[in-house]
């Protein structure tokens, strides 16, 4: 006697094989019971597992917190799959059209004043983190001369590798000196220039142009006359190079009395078109850095500056 639940003795009959013709047997099942001729057509929405296509790219995750996350915690953001001719880590920019640059408050900055290198987290729309941003230079250069010093900062992915590299060198900013304006050269990967961020002379505006990596103008960024977020946000629009039609604008947010007043830590917002080119949003985000140095960068007790001819 075999055991119950397994089939019986070796020489029992085998199960049933689908053969040419015979409808008793399918190997897969209809979609409301019963089975179907092996030899017609699944039914719609089966999958029976072969002739599968690429992967598809992923896109923008839901908040799901990772593996030991603390509750309510915010998972970073996943990469998606390589389109051709975009720079390593930046796959992700592909499909957003908005960014949030938040800066990190450092704590020996805001009790004794000392000045330390900027940290910034730059997430998407959803707050999820998607790179790591840090300023690099040394103490003297960060002390002694402010907000107009020289910086390389790197821009890295949720896997700690650098993707942009940005290169800012000591310039002017007032108008009083035209030949020597502000300028930051953007990388990615580093080593190779995507673009540029150029300052434009004007008496009373700050404004500028985003460039390609042959330094050809390809947008425009105006801002106001006076650069001052008093319980408002800041914006600096995108415009096209001739048209000076608006397609975006990067947005100095208020923060809040206590952190506006207390420390230097910024939040700023970029929106640009979902279809334009990757490079030209890294670019963004270096002009993003740029004026946040220029116009609201608090070292020591100098104030922050307002506008170009300050």
């Amino acid at each position: 006697m075999s055991a119950p639940g397994y089939p019986g003795p070796y020489n029992n009959p085998p199960y049933p094989m689908a053969q040419y013709g015979d409808k008793s047997v399918a190997p897969y099942p209809a979609p409301h019971g019963g089975y179907v001729d092996p030899h017609q057509a699944p039914p719609p929405g089966f999958n029976p597992g072969y002739n599968q296509g690429p992967p598809p790219v992923m896109y923008q995750p839901g908040p799901v917190p990772e593996y030991g996350a603390p509750p309510g915690a915010i998972a970073p953001a996943m990469a998606a799959a390589a389109p051709v001719g975009v720079p390593p880590g930046l796959e992700y920019l592909t499909q957003i059209d908005q960014i949030l640059i938040h800066q990190k408050v450092e704590l020996l900055e805001a009790f004794i004043g000392f000045e330390t290198n900027n940290q910034y987290e730059i997430k998407n729309s959803l707050g999820q983190k998607i790179y790591n941003a840090k300023e690099k230079n040394d103490c003297c250069t960060r002390n002694c001369c402010g907000s107009l010093r020289s910086f390389d900062m790197k821009i890295k992915d949720t896997m700690d590798r650098e993707v942009i590299r940005l290169i800012r060198p000591f310039r002017c900013v007032s108008c009083w000196f035209p030949c020597c304006l502000q300028e930051m050269e953007v990388q990615a990967p580093p080593g190779t220039t995507i673009g540029y961020v150029k300052q434009d002379w004007h008496p009373c505006l700050p404004k500028f142009s985003i460039q390609g990596p042959n330094k050809e103008t390809l947008l425009k960024l105006d801002g106001p006359c006076f650069a001052c977020n008093c319980c408002g946000d800041v914006n600096f629009e995108l415009k096209g190079k001739d048209s000076g039609q608006s397609v975006g604008r990067i947005s100095k947010q208020w923060s809040g009395l206590l952190k506006e007043v207390f420390t230097d830590t910024d939040n700023f917002g970029i929106q640009f078109p979902l279809d334009l080119d990757v490079k030209v949003k890294a670019v963004l985000m270096g002009a993003c850095f740029l004026i946040d140095f220029m116009f609201f960068e608090k070292v020591g007790e100098a104030n922050q500056r307002s506008s170009v001819f300050s």
